[in-house]
């Protein structure tokens, strides 16, 4: 074949392995290691009204399945709410990669209302009628005093935008809640409000945002976590 025949060859247009857009920030949203149980005679301390539980001790050796997991990637930041576990879960990632976690209040989880301080997972054992509401309408504020949907909602959105914004191009691993990752999937896929609940505890969902627009690039990876009990909604 002479040179004009090599020049009128057609171009070949492969399948190609995913990348991230130019200027795209790609957000990683783990959800703490498992928490201390519930019980009526010991309820959780209360940090700004918030449950705020330690983590269980299956909690923390997920921390560190999660830190086996991430170690070898690339952070331009760390992301923790001002919620123990979140910060708990981070901190062996945080030691590997030499980095300080940056407290975004705006992640923190759903506000519970009066099933805050670990009464939520009695009632939701127990299958209570509000619980059942609950479900049915894919609505946190039919529980007496939770925060209303909408102002969660948004105070998610806003936060992921703002983060997303201030690292373009980058990746972010983001420490955070069972309800907010939740919230931000369904927001992404114009699911149903509760289509993504709930991620297990120390998963990862992966999100690429850019120029406002966000894609899902995976949800409740656990394959680096090994399993032994079922897990909590919250």
């Amino acid at each position: 074949m002479d040179e004009r025949d090599e020049r009128d060859e057609p171009a070949d247009y492969g399948q190609k392995r995913y990348r991230p857009p130019a200027g795209a920030t790609e957000i990683l949203l783990i959800r703490h290691g498992s928490s201390q149980a519930a019980r009526a005679d010991r309820p959780f301390p209360l940090v700004d009204g918030h449950g705020d539980p330690d983590l269980a001790p299956e909690g923390r050796e997920q921390a560190e399945q999660v830190c086996e997991r991430l170690g070898g990637e690339r952070f331009d930041a760390l992301y923790v709410t001002p919620l123990r576990r979140t910060s708990q879960t981070a901190e062996p990632l945080a030691r590997r990669l030499g980095m300080e976690p940056l407290v975004e209040p705006g992640l923190r989880e759903v506000y519970l209302g009066e099933w805050e301080g670990g009464l939520f997972r009695k009632m939701v054992a127990e299958n209570t009628p509000v619980a059942q509401r609950m479900f049915a309408e894919e609505r946190w504020d039919v529980i007496p005093g939770a925060e209303n949907d909408e102002a969660f909602g948004r105070r998610v959105d806003e936060s992921l935008t703002r983060l997303a914004v201030a690292h373009p191009g980058g990746r972010i691993a983001v420490f955070t809640h069972g309800g907010v990752i939740s919230r931000a999937l369904a927001a992404a896929t114009g699911s149903r409000p509760f289509a993504f609940l709930a991620p297990d505890s120390a998963s990862i969902s992966r999100l690429v945002s850019l120029n406002g627009l966000t894609t899902v690039r995976g949800f409740n990876d656990t394959s680096h976590l090994d399993w032994s009990a079922p897990e909590p909604l919250s």
